[in-house]
């Protein structure tokens, strides 16, 4: 009854092929299925999550559907209590029948090694998995009447890997809401055990982990805002924080999955590797970007550089500056940087520089829209937040108040839909300092030393204060979080005063 694949070996002509059946252990099947019939204890001690699809024999596959039905109702399973399910079963009839059933449980050879039998069904099943993905790349490889688009059939291929690596091919069915609430009960177990702040992976900012609760598995975030705002920097600011506080929770010998830590892979579109690495170093150091890049460096400053390059080389951030890339390429990026280094955030600098498929490129807004899907379905299907970096349009420029929200975002409404959050960074210093007065001169009259120094006062009552405005977020309320930036050394951190709790929320 087992299908059969047909492939030809080098060499062969193509009128003699090679029949070759796909991986499949009927005997061990039919051990393991003996084994729950006769205790049905033996299906607590899994070691890997068995399910009726890792079974080749469709009959099996049936059995053991019915066994979990059954043992979800709490009865007892047995060739007996299985019989009214299978009396009009036909491809069983082909088998023996019912006695086929109690023939299962004749010899009980599969009670001495249920758990390797169980690991044996589900290795064959995922080589049957690739055997399907081998085929289809194959197939799609052979054919050229359509276009020919190798790369995208390499991604797919990468893509249909991953989900073989993960066993989510075999896997891909509905969760029942009793697995969901197992999981959801783990993350609110980790939010106790970091204090009760914490729910996914955090910020490194007490105040806006304490506003959102760290960032979310499969939540994709956009972080928007105008030129000059430091989006650029609140991203590095937060990539460093939960890839250092990873490292500091692996040297302190806790188990990665309790840490609020994780590694990140930070996709730059904009500026190169060494850009970015000079802009996290100067923010570790405390040093000036600028000072850094002209080398005006003390005795002191090179050796606090020194001791912040010792820091970060064994940080768990991983930096992509690969230009134009296009949405599936940075997401079979992605599930590389997944499989090789676990990284648990992505951070995109930025959306707007990715490149569709091809397929939307006569649309910008549909571009846009594919790109943010992408990037949703990339957060869900890796279990990771990202966080996308997101342009705003010029409208807030034409506004007296310059508070970004959620119509300025640019090219797409399917950003605000797709996002669980969206975030905008809003700095008034830097609209306060664009309309600096003339500077008086000593001849000049009152008034023009008046609007000056009224100036000066306002820019000392927002010098150095910064804005997170969270004007959406699935998970719980919109507000803001008052941030304090260092323009020098592009870094933000959190307020040091009585508005940084809740209360300093709109």
């Amino acid at each position: 009854m087992a299908d059969t694949d047909l492939l030809l070996r080098p060499g062969t002509a193509p009128d003699s092929p090679v029949i070759r059946a796909l991986p499949a252990n009927i005997e061990a099947e039919a051990a393991f299925l003996g084994a729950v019939l006769i205790d049905n204890r033996v299906l607590e001690e899994l070691p890997t999550p068995l399910r009726p699809q890792h079974f080749f024999e469709p009959v099996h596959q049936r059995v053991y559907e019915r066994v979990l039905t059954l043992l979800d109702r709490n009865a007892v399973v047995t060739p007996v209590t299985l019989k009214p399910y299978f009396e009009a079963d036909e491809a069983l009839k082909e088998l023996g029948g019912i006695t086929y059933l109690a023939r299962l449980t004749a010899d009980g050879q599969g009670l001495l090694a249920p758990r390797e039998l169980a690991e044996q069904i589900y290795d064959l099943a995922l080589l049957r998995e690739l055997v399907s993905v081998g085929r289809t790349l194959v197939e799609n490889a052979l054919d050229t009447s359509e276009s020919v688009a190798p790369m995208e059939q390499i991604e797919a291929a990468e893509a249909a890997l991953f989900e073989v690596a993960e066993g989510a091919a075999s896997n891909s069915e509905a969760s029942s809401f009793g697995m969901a609430t197992t999981k959801a009960l783990r993350q609110i177990e980790k939010a106790i055990g970091s204090g009760g702040h914490i729910a996914g992976t955090t910020t490194g900012f007490v105040s806006i982990n304490d506003k959102i609760g760290g960032l979310h598995d499969s939540d994709l975030i956009i972080l928007a805002g105008r030129p000059g705002m430091g989006k650029t920097s609140l991203a590095t600011n937060i990539a460093f924080n939960c890839a250092e506080r990873l490292l500091r929770d692996r040297r302190d010998g806790i188990d990665e999955k309790a840490s609020v830590g994780a590694g990140v892979a930070f996709f730059s579109l904009e500026m190169s590797a060494d850009q970015l690495a000079t802009r996290i170093l100067a923010e570790t150091a405390a040093i000036s970007s600028e000072a850094l890049r002209m080398g005006k460096l003390s005795r002191e400053e090179f050796q606090q550089l020194s001791f912040a390059s010792q820091k970060l080389a064994e940080l768990p951030l991983y930096i992509d500056d690969t230009p134009a890339l296009s949405i599936a390429a940075l997401r079979t990026r992605a599930r590389r940087l997944k499989r090789k280094h676990d990284i648990g955030l992505i951070v995109v600098d930025y959306l707007q520089l990715l490149q569709g498929t091809g397929r939307a490129n006569d649309n910008r807004v549909n571009e846009i829209s594919e790109i943010s899907r992408g990037l949703k379905t990339l957060a869900k299907e890796l279990e990771l937040p990202v966080i996308a970096l997101s342009q705003l349009s010029r409208a807030v420029e034409q506004r007296e108040d310059k508070r970004p929200m959620l119509s300025d975002l640019r090219e797409s409404g399917s950003i605000e839909q797709d996002a669980d959050m969206v975030w905008f960074v809003y700095r008034e210093d830097y609209y306060v300092a664009a309309r600096e007065p003339k500077v008086p001169q000593a001849d000049d009259d009152a008034k023009t030393h008046d609007a000056h120094n009224a100036w000066a006062a306002e820019m000392e009552r927002v010098h150095g204060l910064a804005e997170l405005i969270i004007a959406k977020q699935r998970h719980g309320a919109t507000g803001k979080v008052r941030l304090k930036f260092e323009p020098k050394i592009t870094r933000f951190s959190d307020l040091a005063d009585d508005t940084r709790g809740y209360g300093g929320y709109d």
